[in-house]
């Protein structure tokens, strides 16, 4: 029987869809699949798909007429086409043309807007989610929204991404924290695209309250990431003089992650957050807002805070690094929280049965 081939369509490359596409394709070739990747050059550079196996076909994240054909040849031969994100899943869809190819839709994260952003998001969702034979949602939410959406097919999925490199040392005496100034103040670590979405406005509104409760040190707050909204943040934290340090893109998260007393997330919506998981793993205590699927991804793991409301991140914060009973409690709850969570081979073990499923389904 010839090997099955499957093409793994990814668009803009977020860190949590590529790291899965990464672990994907990896295990797939290792079950001896077939697998191409499409993928911007740089998403290649950064996540090295050929290194498992995998070929490579770079495809910008466009809708170009040319981007679409280099997609559409791409997809030429494909036993199962497997787009991530909805971006990806609506270009995918007309580039394959109503061919009749088995396309599956990974949902990582949903677009959040209002107005004609949101309306226009709404219907890119409902063509995209249509299109799929099944689409894996990685949160229940997003399960229910699928189906709301008119998805034929939906199946909750709760990925799996490669564990994060073992950091270096943790607390105090690390490294990391000696460089950012930290190793005689509280240290509290961020990280997401500077996008609004991400709530860092509402992270610096909360680090704005400190100085009224009288914190002495104030503890400093390190953001790694880049975005459109850097320079409007980086003036607010000049104009008031905010504890608050953006990093830029780093490749060093894990060594800042374990370095940091507490990890926050302060998005407006998460699935399967890459920095819980990576907190968990390490046992940083972490503050997150209970939205999307963050309240089944962490559990009783984390302290969750309303989204929005700075004055209950503000003090769920300072509690927290107040606290080393509590912060010691959480950092053993994020272990055991992390142990309960798919394996990478188990999640591959799963992609790969639908896939079979719909290459050779029963009665055909």
């Amino acid at each position: 029987m010839a090997p099955l081939r499957t093409v793994q369509v990814l668009g803009g490359g977020s860190a949590g869809s590529s790291a899965h596409v990464r672990s994907l394709a990896g295990g797939l070739v290792a079950r001896g699949v077939r697998v191409t990747v499409c993928a911007p050059d740089d998403v290649e550079r950064a996540y090295d798909f050929h290194a498992c196996g995998a070929r490579h076909l770079p495809v910008p994240r466009r809708g170009d007429p040319v981007s679409v054909a280099a997609l559409r040849a791409a997809c030429a031969g494909a036993d199962v086409v497997h787009a991530h994100g909805l971006h990806a899943a609506a270009r995918t869809a007309f580039a394959l043309g109503g061919r009749p190819v088995p396309l599956v839709v990974t949902w990582h994260t949903r677009a959040v807007g209002d107005g004609a952003r949101g309306a226009l998001a709404g219907l890119l969702e409902r063509r995209a989610l249509r299109a799929a034979s099944v689409v894996f949602a990685t949160s229940s939410d997003l399960v229910d929204t699928a189906r709301s959406r008119g998805a034929r097919d939906v199946r909750l999925a709760p990925l799996a991404v490669p564990a994060p490199r073992p950091p270096g040392a943790m607390g105090a005496d690390s490294k990391a924290r000696a460089e950012l100034g930290a190793v005689e103040r509280p240290l509290v670590m961020a990280v997401g695209s500077l996008v609004p979405e991400r709530g860092h406005d509402v992270l610096l509104d909360a680090v704005a309250l400190w100085r009224t409760h009288g914190l002495d040190p104030l503890p400093l707050v390190v953001v790694a990431g880049e975005g459109r909204q850097r320079a409007a943040l980086q003036r607010r934290v000049d104009r008031e003089d905010l504890p608050v340090l953006f990093l830029g893109s780093r490749e060093d998260v894990a060594d800042l992650l374990a370095a940091a007393d507490v990890a926050v997330l302060p998005s407006r919506w998460e699935s399967r957050s890459l920095l819980a998981q990576e907190a968990l793993r390490i046992g940083v205590p972490l503050v997150a807002t209970a939205v999307g699927g963050v309240p089944e991804l962490v559990g009783r793991a984390a302290e969750l805070v309303p989204y929005g409301d700075p004055g209950a991140l503000s003090v769920a914060l300072m509690r927290l690094l107040a606290d080393p009973g509590r912060r010691a409690e959480l950092a053993g709850a994020g272990r055991a929280q992390a142990a309960t969570w798919p394996t990478e081979d188990e999640t591959v073990t799963q992609v790969l049965s639908v896939y079979d499923e719909l290459v050779h389904p029963l009665g055909a």
